[in-house]
């Protein structure tokens, strides 16, 4: 009876989907929004400096 009380248990208190996607979902954005504010910033600078060419890679933040 214990393994019908055990199945009873999880069907009434059914396990919650693991957070990590949430996390990884959560870090993916994080990394999107620091690329488009590296583009912006590029943008800016090339509008204050045009003759000047910035590559991505010399933006560090």
């Amino acid at each position: 009876m214990d393994n019908l009380d055990d199945i009873l248990t999880m069907l009434e208190n059914p396990v919650k989907p693991a957070k990590s996607s949430a996390k990884n979902q959560k870090r993916k954005w994080r990394e999107i929004e620091a690329l488009k504010d590296k583009h912006r910033l590029r943008k800016e600078l090339q509008d204050l400096d045009w003759s000047h060419d910035i590559g991505l890679e010399e933006l560090n933040f």
